[in-house]
């Protein structure tokens, strides 16, 4: 075997083509972002205009983000082989490996740039997971979604801000009930004095709002709650509890419908996040493979004679 004496300029010289790398890197992600785009028109994108995403993307993604991934890495991978320079005095089996990693380096390149780009369409993506964990905790406080709502009431009509200790303000500065008067049964009767019918909704809301946080309601709560109904309805004590317990019973039961709604959906999200993760990572090592193969193949036909023009003078 005949060994090959390399000068020092030949082992000096670097083994990556940077411009053939960037050319290539260009050349696929331009064509991905075409590609997208067609994917877009023909109906298989797997983003929603909308800002819950919890579906899991369908047979018909997968396949087009496969075969984006294929011509794209595969025409960058062709073009960083077929463009660098020649290395004459290079082993074939180094000369082998250079063009892989050429190919690579183009993969690795044009996907950073596509998801520079395309940042926005992956938080579209993955939002359904995102969205659906603040609909959680929004559901485990319902007290807060409560005060969040007489806060913007109180706001709109110019008030202040609702402090979360005003519901014990509230318990100390309780005055009794003015009894009912004698009426027509059923008919409603006035409010205390100098209390009026949206303050009294703002206080039952409160009350109502930290018994859901602690998931009962107090006893002298519920008491004070039947005095409220019992002087603006002219039921009796007994009846006002009743009627205060059914409507308590009624305000748990969405609230605990809503939490396990709420993380339905958020655990739907995850697998759908997690299932769209996992194709979008069997789609780009793919396309790492094939950018490798194509600019082996590129390098090969770079090497080749027929590429060499033969000028006779």
């Amino acid at each position: 075997m005949q060994a090959t004496q390399l000068s020092v300029s030949d082992l000096n010289n670097p083994g990556v083509s940077w411009g053939a790398v960037l050319a290539g890197a260009a050349a696929a992600a331009a064509l991905s972002f075409i590609l997208l785009i067609l994917g877009v028109g023909l109906g298989l994108s797997s983003v929603s205009p909308w800002s819950f995403n919890a579906t899991a993307i369908g047979v018909s993604t997968i396949a087009w983000l496969a075969f984006m991934q294929l011509a794209a890495s595969g025409i960058g991978g062709y073009m960083a082989g077929r463009l660098r320079v020649k290395w004459s005095s290079i082993h074939t089996d180094e000369v082998h490996f250079r063009d892989t990693a050429h190919g690579l380096l183009a993969w690795a390149v044009a996907t950073l740039i596509t998801v520079a780009v395309l940042a926005g369409g992956t938080r579209a993506v993955l939002s359904g997971a995102i969205d659906a964990g603040s609909g959680v905790a929004a559901a485990v406080s319902p007290a807060a979604a409560a005060g969040a709502g007489v806060a913007a009431s109180k706001a709109g009509e110019g008030g202040s801000a609702v402090n979360p200790l005003d519901y014990f303000s509230d318990m100390l500065l309780r005055a009794a009930p003015a009894p009912a008067p004698a009426a027509v049964s059923g008919a409603p009767m006035p409010a205390s004095a100098g209390v009026t019918l949206a303050d009294q909704r703002v206080e039952i809301g409160k009350i109502f709002a930290t018994g859901l946080s602690t998931g009962s309601l107090a006893a002298d709560d519920r008491a004070y709650l039947g005095q409220v109904v019992a002087s603006r309805t002219g039921l009796t004590q007994a009846e006002a509890e009743a009627r205060v317990d059914a409507v308590y019973g009624r305000a748990a039961k969405a609230a605990a419908d809503a939490k396990a709604s709420a993380q339905q959906a958020a655990d739907t999200a995850r697998k759908a996040g997690a299932h769209t993760a996992l194709w979008m990572f069997v789609a780009l090592l793919l396309g790492a493979f094939v950018a490798s193969l194509a600019a082996t193949v590129g390098g090969r036909q770079r090497d080749h004679e027929r590429v060499l023009r033969h000028v006779t003078i």
